[in-house]
């Protein structure tokens, strides 16, 4: 079955699919939204397998681009709506996308990223071809590929996971069972959807026959939360940042939500100090834990509710359809309290990264994922995350190279050297700190230039909260930067911090 197909079965054609700050959609509309842009799509010339750019906010429009390119048989390349010109020009060359949906100021905006692709920046009126013919929608398989789901690479560059209609069918499927959906949910979506999270609560959802409320509001907490209240929201969903957003700077634990029935975590490790007040704050609801990578097309493993007090800090177990195993160096399983690698198997399990063989082979192998989270796990199979094989930064829950952040530092002439660590934060979940080695130490920049220059060019959770000037960074005697001991080397050698 088409994923489009699958995903739209079970709504009412009444029914509220979407509410939004603009307005509600109801499932015929979003059925109708989705079918034209197909029509659309396939009349203007695309061809199976065709890559399509969605660059746009969360809304009706978002929705019915990213089904109807599902349905067209096509790839959807969903793309933050506000990224930066060398990465959307990265990904549309990377993709060799043909066609691109975007409204107006998106496409006006991104207009020379885009000028190799066909836009369309609306929703057309119909079905219907301009000569009044109905377009032949192609059938797809379960390995037919339906999107292409960036994520920071190994290199620092985006690289594209290839996620099938099985796969999106598959995973849907899990995640309903674990938090036994049904079309009486309507879930709270502040994640955006181009991120793997945020589409899966829009998959899930639609395929209970449910619905979404879609507001980006997060940096007035108090206003999502009193729009939980208007339309009466049995699910919120978020990565550590919303939650310690919502317990340590907004009114959550004096709000009257009577229809909420659950929270989910995901997307980061929320520390236990967190999760306690959590369940505080949120007498007789659900506190369901959750992991996931988008390698895996969103969700791997999930801690129910009634095991958060005595499983403190673990991820659970694999969901419904899903296999994790904690394995060591030779690919046995580890022993009670040992580390070694998470690696998934399971129909969610994607087909690897697009136009990237060396890394697909180094992280899909035999079926399964290798997923460069370093785990323990107990007596009774609970697994429990220490730490991240790959070096990587979750702020916020954006997930980023250290790599990238420390290119993006070199591009000031003044420095020779720079490395990006991460340490914990209440509110990101991890931060990022620099440090870095001058051309000049007697001439060099300051930290608080190196910090207004970063503040121009990366989101706020992206931005480093220290910055340390050194005189050099340990190395070993190979040349590579020690990064084990970066916290402490300022202690001694620090120019500046």
């Amino acid at each position: 079955m088409n994923a489009c197909d699958y995903l739209l079965e079970n709504g009412k054609a009444s029914a509220a699919a979407l509410l939004t700050l603009q307005g509600d959609a109801s499932y015929a509309e979003v059925r109708a939204s989705a079918y034209a842009l197909a029509a659309w799509l396939l009349a203007a010339g695309s061809r199976k397998g065709d890559r399509v750019v969605l660059l746009a906010d969360p809304g009706l429009f978002w929705v019915a681009a990213y089904l109807g390119v599902l349905r067209a048989g096509l790839v959807a390349v969903p793309v933050p709506p506000r990224t930066s010109a060398a990465e959307l020009q990265y990904i549309v060359a990377m993709s060799g996308a043909r066609f691109a949906l975007a409204p107006a100021k998106y496409a006006a905006l991104h207009a020379e990223q885009l000028r190799s692709t066909v836009v369309l920046s609306g929703i057309p009126a119909s079905s219907l071809t301009p000569n009044g013919k109905s377009v032949s929608l192609p059938e797809t398989q379960v390995n037919d590929l339906a999107a292409l789901m960036f994520t920071s690479g190994s290199t620092g560059q985006p690289r594209g996971v290839m996620v099938s209609h099985g796969n999106i069918i598959a995973n849907t499927e899990s995640i309903i069972e674990c938090l036994s959906l049904t079309n009486r949910d309507r879930i709270m979506a502040v994640l955006p959807f181009h991120y793997c999270f945020g589409t899966s609560l829009l998959h899930t959802h639609l395929r209970a026959g449910g619905s979404v409320v879609i507001d980006q509001r997060f940096l007035y907490p108090e206003k999502v939360l009193l729009r939980m209240q208007e339309t009466a929201c049995t699910g919120f969903a978020g990565v550590p940042s919303h939650f310690q957003i919502l317990l340590r700077k907004s009114n959550l634990a004096r709000m009257d939500l009577p229809h909420l029935r659950y929270v989910q975590q995901a997307g980061g490790q929320l520390a236990p100090a967190f999760i306690k007040e959590l369940r505080q704050a949120l007498p007789g609801k659900q506190v369901f834990i959750m992991y996931g990578q988008t390698e895996a097309t969103a969700r791997l493993s999930c801690l129910p509710p009634e095991l958060v007090e005595q499983k403190m800090g673990s991820i659970g177990k694999g969901i419904p359809g899903v296999t994790l195993s904690v394995l060591d160096s030779v690919g046995l399983p580890v022993g009670s309290g040992h580390t070694g690698e998470i690696v998934a198997e399971g129909r969610n399990v994607t087909l690897g990264y697009w136009d990237a063989p060396e890394e697909t082979e180094q992280c899909f192998r035999d079926g399964k994922l290798y997923t460069g989270d370093l785990a323990t796990v107990d007596a009774e199979g609970f697994i429990y995350i220490v730490g991240r094989a790959k070096d990587f930064l979750k702020c916020g829950g954006t997930r980023v190279s250290c790599r990238q952040l420390e290119n993006l530092l070199l591009e000031q002439g003044d420095l020779l050297e720079a490395s990006v660590v991460g340490v914990p934060d209440e509110v990101l979940g991890e931060a990022a700190v620099a440090y870095v080695v001058p051309r000049d130490p007697e001439h060099h920049p300051s930290p608080e230039h190196l910090r207004n220059d970063c503040r121009e060019r990366l989101p706020l959770p992206l931005l480093p909260r220290q910055f340390f000037v050194l005189k050099a960074l340990p190395k070993n005697s190979s040349g590579k930067v020690l990064k084990a001991g970066l916290p402490h080397a300022w202690v001694a050698e620090v120019v500046e911090r």
